[in-house]
C-alpha cells in the first residue's frame, strides 16, 4: 500500500526510499539542524514531505555531487534549505563549482592538521600502567583559535572529541596487553 504524497514517513521508509541506512539519516540529523523530524513517544521519528526532500537534496549533494558534510552545511547557510530541498530535482538550479572547491582544504592545511594530530597522540604513552597518571602527565594540548577560524564552542567540541579518542586509544592498548 502506497502512502499519500503528503503523508509522514518513518525512518525505515525514508531510508528505503533514499537507499541509505537508517543510521546515516540519524547522523545527518545530528549534522544538519534543518532536519527536524517529528518525534513521538519512544523517540520514533516521523518525516514530513519537506524533510524527505531536504534529505534527498543532502543525499544528492553528498553522493551525487561529491560534497563533504561541511560543504553541504555551507550551502545550507549560503543558499538556504529550500535550495537544498530542490537541488535534487531535474532542472533545479545547481551550485556552482566554485562553491564546491572552496570546501576543499589546501595541502598546507592538511599537513598542519596531520602534524597537530601526531603531536596530540604522541602524548599518549601506550604502555602506561596508569591512564589517569598518564593523562595528568601529558594533558592534551589546547587547540589555538586564530581569529576567524574556529569558535570557542568548536574548539571545546574538538578538545572533547580528542580526549575521548585518547581514552579509546588507552582502552584499546590496555585490552591488547590483557589489562582491564
Amino acid at each position: 500500500m502506497d502512502k499519500a504524497p503528503d503523508a509522514f514517513r518513518t525512518i525505515s521508509e525514508v531510508a528505503e526510499e533514499l537507499d541509505v541506512p537508517q543510521h546515516v539519516l540519524r547522523f545527518w540529523e545530528s549534522r544538519f539542524h534543518e532536519i527536524r523530524p517529528m518525534k513521538r513517544g519512544g523517540g520514533r521519528r516521523y518525516y514530513r514531505p519537506q524533510d524527505v526532500d531536504l534529505l534527498r537534496g543532502i543525499r544528492h549533494l553528498l553522493y551525487g555531487e561529491g560534497y563533504t558534510v561541511r560543504g553541504v552545511q555551507r550551502l545550507l547557510r549560503q543558499q538556504g534549505h529550500r535550495f537544498v530541498q530542490n537541488v535534487w530535482q531535474a532542472g533545479a538550479p545547481q551550485p556552482t563549482r566554485d562553491e564546491q572547491v572552496i570546501d576543499e582544504p589546501s595541502e598546507e592545511v592538511e599537513e598542519r592538521r596531520a602534524a597537530d594530530v601526531k603531536e596530540d597522540f604522541s602524548s599518549v604513552h601506550p604502555t602506561s600502567a596508569s591512564p589517569a597518571r598518564d593523562a595528568q602527565e601529558h594533558p592534551p594540548r589546547r587547540l589555538s583559535s586564530a581569529p576567524g577560524r574556529l569558535s570557542n564552542e568548536q574548539i571545546r567540541q574538538l578538545e572533547t572529541t580528542l580526549k575521548e579518542l585518547i581514552d579509546c586509544r588507552r582502552l584499546l592498548d590496555a585490552a591488547s596487553t590483557g589489562r582491564s
